[in-house]
C-alpha cells in the first residue's frame, strides 16, 4: 500500500501515463496466456503417454485443492474489503473480478501451472520460465493496484496447498504401492 502511495505518482509523471499503464496491464494480465500455453504445450507433449492419466488426474487434483483452500481462506480472512486503487480512489490498472481480492487469482492460477509444469511434466526449464511470468504476474498486479503484496503472496502460497498431490503419488511409485 505504502508503494503504491508514494511510487505510483512518480512512475507515471516522469515516464508518460498511458505508456506506463499500457505496460503495467501487459505484465498484469497479458502474461498469463503464455503460462497457460506453456503449462498445456508441457502436459500434452512432455508427459509421456501412459503417465497421461495419473499427472492429469493430480494436476486437476493439485488444482481443485488449491482453488478450494483459496475460497475457504479467502471467506474467512480478508485482510482488506477495499482494493488499493479504490482505497486511493483511481482507476485500477489491470482486470480484476469484484471481490477483496484475497487471496490473488492470477497469482494462483499461475503458480498452479507453474507446479504443474514442474511436478507433472518433470521440465525445470520450462517452470523456471513460468515462475519468473508469474512473479512479473504479481509484481505487475501490485503495481497495477488491482492487489496489495499480501494478496498475491497468499495466491502463490495457498497454489503450493497443491503440492501435496503430487508428492505421495511420486512416493507411492517408487515404492511400488
Amino acid at each position: 500500500m505504502i508503494f503504491a502511495s508514494v511510487y505510483w505518482p512518480a512512475l507515471t509523471r516522469y515516464t508518460g501515463s498511458m505508456d506506463l499503464q499500457w505496460i503495467v496491464k501487459l505484465i498484469a494480465d497479458g502474461l498469463v496466456v503464455p503460462v497457460v500455453l506453456i503449462g498445456v504445450y508441457a502436459l500434452i507433449k512432455l508427459v509421456p503417454n501412459k503417465e497421461k492419466y495419473q499427472v492429469y488426474s493430480q494436476v486437476l487434483m493439485a488444482g481443485l485443492t488449491a482453488y478450494v483452500a483459496a475460497k475457504i481462506i479467502g471467506s474467512i480472512y480478508q485482510p482488506d474489503q477495499m482494493r488499493p486503487f479504490e482505497i486511493l480512489g483511481v482507476s485500477a490498472g489491470a482486470s480484476f473480478f469484484n471481490n477483496p481480492g484475497f487471496p490473488s487469482d492470477h497469482a494462483l492460477f499461475t503458480m498452479a501451472i507453474t507446479l504443474a509444469v514442474f511436478f507433472g511434466a518433470k521440465s525445470w526449464r520450462l517452470a523456471v520460465i513460468c515462475l519468473v511470468m508469474t512473479i512479473l504476474i504479481c509484481v505487475g498486479r501490485v503495481i497495477a493496484l488491482v492487489h496489495t503484496p499480501l494478496d498475491v503472496i497468499g495466491g502463490l502460497l495457498i497454489a503450493c496447498v497443491g503440492i501435496i498431490w503430487y508428492k505421495p503419488m511420486s512416493l507411492l511409485k517408487k515404492h511400488n504401492i
